[in-house]
């Protein structure tokens, strides 16, 4: 039996797999340090978790009580949102490794330091648990220095800043949906709450539009993509560093245009911030295709997976309208499943 481990800034899931990846069963804490939901299966329970390390302990006495106790799990991966310039690809979980994803928590302060709790939470119940932590930004880790460098003094360079890319979990889980079918030049689209896509050439990422960041690029549900730095200084001397860094990743995007981050709530409305918001969300992740089809040198299919991607044909529809100049185009949607790969890749890093 194989656990899936995703922490997220204030919430955690937990997906159970056979060794042949057949999802068991699924459970999860919402709201970490709240008023939050213990789902466990079909069943739900109210749950106060002051910490990510006390929703994993609740989690695991879910699912022994269905049967699946922590006993019996024969390894454990996690998703790591960043693994910056050293890991990039997925490891067993040693020391070393865990000091390298803590040396990544300035890159990604709000999710590294909770997937590193969901770890240690595992080695204290059971040490001798194989573990396989899985980046987000190793599917980028390929991109040439030309899409990854920044035009900065060679001091910032040197101390980080640069493109790295995220979503990589999902689109490698594309890439293994497709199989030996998979496109030469394929336009991938991660479309959700956060939303992302990437140029895949020969099954390899060579350009993403998350940055160093995952503020950068498309028009998200709350965060701003892609803004002319002149506007964050002229936010920050108004506002603050910390207030504007709560308002470009909280109260923008689709939020900030119409008021609402929910994709279905605003094209189910018939105002004019609402239909701008969807056109403009459609619109941009077309503008930054153009640019991933530059990066492959055309382009053969277009995948969209994620929650937008997967559920909002209108929004399929739009962005294809707007790529059409590039003749017919094969388009696919994908469905989102970084668990299974996250199981997968633990299953071939821990096998044997």
């Amino acid at each position: 039996m194989i656990l899936v481990v995703n922490a997220g800034s204030s919430s955690i899931k937990v997906e159970v797999f056979s060794a042949e990846l057949v999802s068991l069963l699924t459970a999860s804490v919402s709201e970490i340090g709240g008023a939050g939901t213990l789902r466990c299966g079909d069943d739900d329970m109210s749950l106060a978790a002051p910490d990510h390390a006390t929703a994993l302990k609740a989690i695991l006495g879910a699912l022994e009580r269905r049967g699946h106790p922590l006993a019996s799990v024969k390894a454990a991966g996690h998703r790591v949102v960043h693994g910056g310039a050293a890991l990039t690809a997925p490891a067993p979980v040693t020391p070393a490794v865990l000091c390298a994803i803590e040396a990544c928590i300035p890159l990604a302060p709000l999710h590294n330091p909770h997937n590193l709790a969901g770890i240690r939470a595992l080695v204290a119940a059971r040490p001798e648990l194989p573990q396989v932590a899985c980046f987000d930004t190793a599917f980028h880790a390929g991109n040439a220095p030309v899409a990854t460098t920044y035009a900065l003094p060679r001091a910032a360079r040197d101390a980080g800043l640069r493109r790295y890319g995220f979503h990589g979990i999902s689109y490698a889980s594309v890439v293994t949906h497709f199989g030996a079918d998979l496109p030469a030049r394929l336009l991938a689209l991660h479309l959700g709450n956060g939303a992302s896509l990437c140029a895949i050439r020969d099954g390899r990422s060579v350009a993403t539009t998350m940055g160093y960041s995952p503020l950068d690029g498309l028009t998200m549900g709350t965060r701003s993509g892609a803004l002319d730095p002149a506007a964050v200084l002229a936010l920050a001397a108004e506002h603050g560093i910390a207030e504007t860094g709560r308002l470009l990743n909280r109260d923008s995007g689709l939020r900030g245009l119409a008021g609402d981050s929910d994709m279905r709530a605003l094209l189910a409305r018939t105002d004019d911030a609402a239909r701008f918001a969807v056109e403009h969300f459609a619109y941009w992740a077309a503008r930054h295709a153009g640019s991933a089809v530059v990066a492959m040198g055309g382009i053969d299919a277009v995948a969209f997976t994620g929650g937008i991607g997967e559920n909002a044909a209108p929004v399929r529809d739009r962005i294809m309208d707007h790529l059409s100049f590039l003749g017919p185009l094969p388009h696919h949607v994908v469905p989102a499943d970084e668990e299974r790969q996250i199981a997968r890749d633990t299953v071939a890093l821990t096998a044997g």
